[in-house]
């Protein structure tokens, strides 16, 4: 009964579905998150009578022959690259990223991540870090006697100072843009890192190279749809029980043949 066995593909792949589908409704407020597909192919086919192949003496060809499926098998869970809509916050660190790039962070073992979270903290040393406390790249240190902070489009930070009426240059920030974005490794936390699939890093100043612009006093909001995600819960629900139906028919079949006297 191969019916079984695909049956159970089809029930692994719904699964699959509806646990991507609740990590999305997860990260429905989560800073920059992007929506993630399950994707799936058909997995084999059992060539019982090959397409083409003769069959009769007379050299008859049969045109469609006897392919069996049997079943389904996951491909990839794809990222779904959206600008998500901004929140206004008014924080001096708070940035978002209008169009392609991401900000590098340091990670503890000397290595690059990337991420488009723009809720940037200040250490007590006065660098510039994520909230989890990696340092942004390049390295900018904020002066303690600083009393605001302003950064352009272009990404240059600028402090003021109570003793003095202009303002003074910090440094600036620079943006990461890949070949393919959606070949990035997700490590959790907003962090991406580069792989061969995505291709190498291209850092540019903001606005540059196809980049986006910074946007000071906002934060990128989630690009889940709680409406298209709930709708495809259901689907993958109602997937998943036609699946156990099959099963269930296929389970019946078996008692009545085995049955029969």
């Amino acid at each position: 009964m191969r019916a079984l066995k695909i049956a159970a593909t089809g029930m692994s792949a719904q699964q699959m579905r509806v646990e991507v589908i609740s990590n999305n409704l997860a990260n429905m407020s989560t800073t920059a998150y992007n929506t993630r597909r399950a994707e799936f192919a058909d997995l084999h086919y059992q060539q019982l009578q090959r397409p083409g192949s003769i069959n009769a003496s007379d050299g008859t060809v049969v045109p469609t022959g006897v392919q069996l499926g049997l079943g389904v098998k996951p491909t990839s869970v794809s990222v779904h690259l959206a600008q998500g809509s901004l929140t206004q916050t008014n924080g001096d660190l708070d940035l978002a990223i209008e169009g392609n790039g991401y900000l590098e962070v340091t990670m503890p073992d000397g290595g690059a991540a990337y991420t488009r979270d723009g809720g940037l903290k200040r250490s007590a040393e006065g660098q510039i870090v994520t909230s989890d406390g990696y340092p942004v790249v390049p390295d900018i240190v904020i002066p303690d006697d600083a009393i605001s902070l302003s950064i352009n489009g272009d990404g240059e930070i600028y402090a003021y100072f109570s003793n003095q009426v202009e303002a003074e240059l910090l440094g600036q920030f620079t943006l990461a843009g890949f070949p393919n974005a959606r070949g990035l490794e997700a490590l959790g936390g907003n962090l991406f890192r580069e792989t061969e699939a995505s291709g190498p890093a291209n850092v540019a100043d903001p606005g540059t190279d196809g980049l986006g612009t910074l946007r000071q006093g906002y934060l990128e909001n989630s690009s889940v749809d709680a409406v298209r995600e709930v709708t495809e819960l259901i689907e993958a629900q109602r997937g998943y029980e036609l699946n156990a139906k099959v099963i269930t028919a296929a389970d019946q079949m078996m008692a009545s043949t085995s049955q029969i006297r």
